[in-house]
């Protein structure tokens, strides 16, 4: 099978063997996308991404074999314009969380050396509300976009020594017990409040 990267090379002079890399990619991205903001947002993402993948694809690294980490990290730029959908999706995601929707089966078959956080989501909600944007695009990007250490750090092009390191600190989080509930009257903030912070975030763009 030819290599995305030599498709690419040749797209450089003939535009059309493009749509071989979107024919390739675009169940992963939409899927990826979807996740990240619902179905009813994710087209127009999915769009935008091959769009801008085919305007910059002179600037794509010949010497990678895939171009999957490229286009998810495209994605997840994109996705980063759209940030008031996506804190719209969080809305939506608690609403139906509160009604105790049931997980779908398929999230739980996930590796036993990933965080399956779509199958788990309900449970650790609040804290992965609570963690950084950075964070939080990295445990995307490995959970719901099945990518390798190596292609998270390809797609948000940071080391990977740093993937590895934010993911040992979201395993932390995550896995840390609850904190023990106040002596005092006070209440725990529900869950709700937790979005609301982490839409702040996301709306005004703070890490």
């Amino acid at each position: 099978m030819t290599n995305d990267n030599d498709i690419i090379r040749e797209s450089i002079g003939s535009a059309e063997k493009f749509s071989e890399i979107f024919e390739r990619h675009i169940d992963a991205v939409s899927a990826y996308v979807a996740r990240r903001v619902g179905p009813a947002a994710s087209d127009d993402i999915v769009s935008e991404t091959f769009l801008i993948a085919f305007r910059k694809r002179k600037r794509f690294d010949l010497e990678r074999p895939s171009a999957l980490p490229w286009l998810m990290g495209i994605a997840t730029n994109v996705l980063g314009q759209h940030r008031r959908a996506q804190a719209q999706h969080w809305r939506v995601l608690q609403a139906s969380f509160s009604q105790s929707d049931p997980v779908a089966p398929d999230d739980h078959d996930r590796s036993s050396a990933q965080l399956d956080a779509a199958g788990e989501i309900e449970r650790l909600y609040p804290r992965i509300a609570a963690l950084s944007a950075r964070d939080r695009e990295v445990l995307f990007l490995h959970a719901w976009g099945d990518l390798t250490y190596e292609q998270i750090a390809a797609a948000l092009r940071i080391p990977v020594g740093t993937v590895r390191s934010r993911l040992s600190r979201i395993r932390a989080k995550l896995a840390a017990p609850p904190p023990s509930p106040p002596e005092a009257a006070h209440q725990p903030r529900p869950a709700t409040t937790h979005i609301r912070l982490a839409e702040k975030e996301i709306i005004h763009g703070h890490p």
